[in-house]
Order: structure tokens, then C-alpha cells, then sequence
């Protein structure tokens, strides 16, 4: 930017500039003439490409267009729900409420059930409530996992329908 820039000459570009190359004490000179600065767009190329913009305007924008894609940008909330191997119809219901709002929500449901010390013999049932889980919500999302063990949890993650890819 302006007496940053190194090259002895530029090609300068801009609103109410001849594109042509200039010498560098020439296109500043053009560019404080237009009470503006000069700014280095392309230094690999011969002559270096400079444009003549005002930079803290420039710098604004590409703030503003930043902040404009990240507030465009989905986040993806994961909610988790947690079973044991023996959960009871009224707790399973309870639960699967719950599950149905969030995916209503746009949010991914992780329901997992926790097996805690010799609770792991019981494997089948851990998945059979999980697969009956999946099979309730069906309506309301779609199993992005099938039930999966790691450690003492097996796991089954759903994401909402209505959620935009």
C-alpha cells in the first residue's frame, strides 16, 4: 500500500484511471490527487497490477461481507439422550418427546445407551431400544449412524429432515 509498494513501476487500475503502466511516483501521485490510496492487488505480476481504491473503505466491506457469511452459516447442534439398557416405556416416551423437538428444531439427536458394570452383558437390548428409538423418530429424521458400541456406550446419531443441506 501506497510507499509499501517496492516495484519502480505499476500498471494501475481504478474508477476514473486510464489503465497503463505508470511509474511509482507517478500512480501515487494519481492516487493522493484523488485523495486515495494506492494498493498492491497482484505483486507476482510484471509490472505488479496496483489499484487505486480507498483501503479503509476496502477493509470495511471485506469486514462486512465476512461477517455476512458467517451469519449465513448453519451451525449444526448435536443434543444428546441418554438410555440404560432396562429403560422403562414412560421413561422411553419421555425421552422420545424430547428427541422429536429437538429434531424439529433442526438439530441432530445423539441417543446413546450407557451400560454400567455388568450392565453390558446386555448388549442386544441396548440395541433393540435403539433400533425402536430410530424406528419412532422415523417421521422426524433420519439415522445418519446405526446403533455402534465404543466403550460402555453404543450410540445412534439421527439428523432432522427439515434441517437444509
Amino acid at each position: 500500500m501506497n510507499e509499501k509498494i517496492t516495484a519502480r513501476e505499476v500498471r494501475v487500475v481504478g474508477d476514473n484511471v486510464a489503465v497503463d503502466v505508470y511509474s511509482l511516483d507517478k500512480a501515487l501521485e494519481m492516487a493522493r490527487g484523488q485523495s486515495l490510496d494506492l494498493v498492491e492487488i497482484s505483486p507476482k505480476a510484471v509490472p505488479p497490477v496496483c489499484k487505486i481504491i480507498d483501503y479503509s473503505k476496502f477493509k470495511y466491506e471485506q469486514k462486512k461481507k465476512q461477517k455476512e457469511i458467517k451469519a449465513k452459516s448453519q451451525k449444526t447442534v448435536i443434543k444428546e439422550i441418554r438410555f440404560g439398557p432396562n429403560t422403562d416405556d414412560h421413561d422411553f416416551e419421555f425421552k422420545l418427546k424430547h428427541a422429536i423437538k429437538f429434531l424439529q428444531e433442526g438439530a441432530k439427536v445423539k441417543a446413546y445407551v450407557h451400560f454400567v458394570g455388568r450392565t453390558i452383558v446386555f448388549k442386544e437390548r441396548g440395541e433393540i431400544l435403539l433400533l425402536k428409538f430410530a424406528q419412532a423418530l422415523e417421521e422426524y429424521g433420519k439415522v445418519e449412524q446405526l446403533p455402534k458400541l465404543e466403550g460402555k456406550r453404543m450410540f445412534l446419531i439421527m439428523a432432522s429432515k427439515s434441517a437444509k443441506k
